[in-house]
């Protein structure tokens, strides 16, 4: 929407893609050029290249602090009714391994303890290794899990048909890989799964579910939800609470459906109104809050090993990451920033626990 957005927008000189932002220095110099010899000329650029980004990025990784993300897949083949990702990002595209290995080792050595692997569909992942052949996610988790140093591994956004049986066993094998999975539904329905195009049905997610705790039972979810999607109708809406409190979640993303230009789902029947949009999405996120706080009063005088990260509100104070992603105040100083330690949870607060530190720093 380039062009649409320069004419809504006379201010904008340049609109460039996700994937071209590798070329801001030739688009700024081309921009200049063009301004030099007409103020009211703009520059576009948001072609899908042939060549990889990552190739024209920077080798050089600066320190991100105690945690990282890393980009390890771009784009999406799955094409649901709602949504505008592959039309925006392209075809689901993976890095090569090594290069992953190598910037992670580049981080570990700047100080980072905790990487988090990004895709649109991170779980998608199929990138060449050295050897010819393609890894999947599960086979690069154990490669980057021999790297000294590098504590926690982490991974999103995921989908439900990439979940592979040998990213799988990692979550059970890998104790660095972290017992927090963020893998989205959508919807209880299978009638609104099949008209999102999301490939699966209700009964498949669930296995998935039961293999993953199956070996780490330990495991905490997060997932997205939508209501209201077009056709949704009440009994659809309550197969979505059914599977919200079967499966229990520690944290989620809910939205009403909105419409997204150009995507399939803008223009079907039967479009839910605002008010019965509104309704649902309340009384979802009350038992969406009501299982996130259950949780958390669940971890009372549990020990945690928490990844402290930066200096908390008040002087004296730390506040770090638990294995299952919350906050987690402590009293510290600046010098534990970076480091492990192992803390009781004495308290619960709306969005964050604290607790006082039971073991030493490493």
């Amino acid at each position: 929407e380039g062009k649409i957005i320069t004419q809504r927008a006379p201010f904008v000189d340049l609109v460039f893609g996700p994937q071209t932002y590798h070329r801001l220095p030739e688009m700024v110099s081309k921009l200049t050029g063009i301004r030099s010899g007409s103020k009211n000329k703009r520059h576009i650029d948001t072609d899908f290249p042939a060549e990889g980004k990552f190739d024209y990025l920077p080798e050089e990784t600066q320190s991100q602090g105690s945690s990282a993300f890393l980009s390890v897949q771009e784009g999406c083949d799955k094409f649901c009714t709602f949504c505008v990702v592959p039309y925006t990002r392209g075809a689901e595209v993976s890095r090569p391994a090594q290069d992953i290995i190598d910037e992670v080792k580049q981080l570990v050595n700047s100080g980072v303890r905790e990487v988090t692997l990004l895709g649109q569909n991170v779980n998608a992942y199929h990138g060449r290794a050295h050897s010819g052949k393609e890894w999947g996610l599960g086979r690069l988790i154990l490669e980057l899990a021999d790297i000294e140093r590098l504590e926690r591994i982490r991974y999103t956004t995921s989908h439900p048909r990439d979940m592979d049986e040998e990213l799988i066993k990692a979550h059970g094998e890998v104790p660095a890989l972290m017992p927090y999975l963020h893998l989205p539904i959508q919807s209880g329905s299978d009638r609104i799964l099949t008209a999102m195009n999301r490939g699966h049905d209700v009964n498949f997610y669930r296995q998935i579910i039961d293999k993953i705790r199956n070996v780490r039972p330990d495991l905490a979810l997060s997932s997205d939800f939508i209501v209201g999607f077009p056709g949704e109708t009440d009994d659809d809406f309550d197969q979505t609470m059914k599977i919200v409190k079967e499966i229990g979640y520690v944290q989620a993303f809910s939205f009403k459906y909105s419409r997204r230009p150009g995507t399939p789902g803008s223009v079907m029947p039967k479009q839910v109104s605002e008010n019965v949009k509104t309704e649902r999405l309340a009384i979802l996120q009350e038992e969406l809050h009501r299982q996130n706080q259950r949780f958390a009063q669940n971890l009372l005088g549990q020990e945690l090993e928490v990844l402290v990260e930066k200096p908390g509100r008040h002087p004296g104070q730390v506040v770090g990451k638990s294995p299952f992603l919350q906050a987690v105040f402590l009293q510290g100083q600046s010098d534990d920033i970076g480091k492990i330690v192992t803390v009781q949870i004495d308290a619960v607060e709306k969005n964050s626990l604290s607790g006082k530190r039971v073991g030493p720093l490493r």
